[in-house]
């Protein structure tokens, strides 16, 4: 059994993002894991500075006295960690960055997680829609000599409930169930 972190990107409750990270969830919990959702939508974490007081201080945590100090415990313990987000212009979206940039301090080096996963919607049918992300995810990867559990790539769904129905339901459904 893993203990799972899904970081999802989306301010809207219920949108496809959501839908589509419920079935990496199920499946994720079917196969015995232990799965937290933390969505950005629940808490307000500022953007990193760069100012480096991280680097100065004896915890060598962040300045910033934010929504952020709340769930640095969770990830401290997760083996793994799942990125989930929409898509509005090739990028994550701007409140999952934050969090992502600002664990970017030396207090990381607590954190004991070995996987990394991503779960990605996107309006755009463009195949390149999600090309940046990869690169960016990519090099994470192995920056921190992370394994990759997998990617789920969902292309064409804007309104909410596009997703409804659509095979990459299953697939997310079905890493959730590989997932250890």
């Amino acid at each position: 059994m893993s203990k799972i972190v899904v970081l999802v990107g989306s301010m809207r409750k219920h949108g496809n993002t959501e839908v589509l990270v419920s079935e990496f969830v199920r499946g994720a919990k079917e196969n015995g894991n232990d799965v937290t959702i933390i969505s950005v939508a629940d808490y307000h974490v500022m953007p990193c500075t760069g100012c480096n007081a991280c680097r100065k201080r004896v915890n060598k945590d962040c300045i910033i006295q934010d929504d952020m100090r709340k769930f640095f415990p969770i990830l401290k313990e997760a083996d793994i960690i799942m990125i989930a987000s929409p898509v509005y212009f090739y990028g994550l979206s701007a409140r999952l960055k934050a969090i992502i940039d600002r664990l970017h301090q030396p207090a990381r080096n607590v954190l004991k997680v070995k996987k990394l996963g991503l779960l990605l919607v996107a309006a755009d049918t463009l195949p390149a829609v999600f090309d940046a992300i990869k690169l960016q995810y990519q090099l994470i990867l192995a920056y921190f000599h992370l394994e990759n559990v997998g990617e789920v790539l969902a292309y064409g769904v804007e309104a909410v409930g596009d997703i409804k129905g659509k095979p990459v339901l299953e697939e997310a459904y079905l890493l959730g169930r590989e997932v250890k």
